[in-house]
């Protein structure tokens, strides 16, 4: 319960808006439901400023009455809360969280350059074939696809889209999951997102506005979230308190109830999937700024 209550200041602290600076999420007006954050947990905010901004190419903005920073990619927030992570991302529900730039080549080239660990090798599904830490692909918008380990041991999947004009967009959640059915079809009910076929190398999915939820099976049990590195990921929903009243309906537990914050114009709450994932819903989001 302490925990759950230095999150909930944390978050509020880190939502309060503050002058010249946005934090919009693109694709909010796309939909009732979009995909609206990932938040992590890290050991230092500094080396992950690092990874995220300098070399993905994120932009990181100021908010709030601490003058706290995010990191922000089209249709995505990245939140960064300091502390002690118990674990990387790999091995629970959320194995890694995917971004696609217009030059793979040049990315996983600086990517190496700035001492990051790649691991398309090792991560990359056995239908891909690997040469010089990219993985080739063929068919589709995606022609390449490359994998690294950040700080804090967070995995984290590039793909490649020629025709994309901006530097880097947010892509996908990948979860992982011995029911990896179940997982795609819990989301399409309870979020709406529109379901994929599956693709050659087994990856079944859905989509939402601006993102797509990739599931995968895994061999091996996983770990929920809470606590990892990716401690939780994030919804944006129009109508919230009618949507939490809705979950309920459906038999959802809720881990934190609809809680408005007038100061701040927002409202959240807090849920977890059945396989662990926390999950934070958000109204107001799109607008800090």
């Amino acid at each position: 319960m302490n925990r759950m209550r230095a999150l909930f200041v944390l978050a509020v602290l880190v939502l309060a808006p503050a002058p010249n600076a946005s934090a919009q999420l693109l694709a909010a007006k796309d939909g009732p439901i979009v995909y609206g954050h990932h938040h992590l947990v890290v050991t230092d905010v500094a080396e992950h400023k690092k990874f995220w901004v300098d070399t993905l190419g994120g932009v990181a903005v100021t908010i709030g009455t601490q003058n706290r920073e995010i990191v922000k990619f089209p249709n995505a927030l990245l939140f960064m809360n300091p502390g002690k992570p118990t674990g990387g991302s790999r091995g629970t529900t959320v194995n890694h969280i995917g971004f696609s730039v217009p030059n793979l080549r040049q990315t996983v080239d600086k990517l190496k350059a700035g001492g990051y660990k790649m691991v398309t090798a090792a991560e990359a599904p056995s239908t891909v074939k690997v040469q010089d830490d990219i993985g080739l692909t063929s068919g589709g918008d995606v022609s390449g696809i490359a994998y690294v380990i950040g700080p804090d041991d967070v995995k984290v999947e590039i793909v490649e889209i020629k025709k994309q004009t901006a530097p880097i967009v947010s892509h996908h959640v990948h979860f992982f999951s011995q029911k990896p059915e179940e997982v795609q079809a819990w989301y399409v009910k309870v979020f709406g997102s529109k379901p994929r076929a599956a693709a050659t190398n087994g990856i079944i999915g859905s989509d939402l506005p601006g993102i797509g939820l990739s599931v995968s099976n895994s061999p091996m049990p996983v770990a929920g979230t809470r606590g990892r590195v990716i401690d939780h990921i994030g919804f944006e929903v129009k109508g919230l308190e009618a949507f939490v009243k809705k979950l309920e309906a459906l038999g959802i537990k809720l881990d934190r109830p609809y809680t408005p914050v007038p100061a701040l114009g927002i409202s959240i709450a807090f849920i977890t999937d059945p396989w662990g994932t926390y999950i934070e819903l958000t109204e107001g989001l799109d607008k800090v700024s």
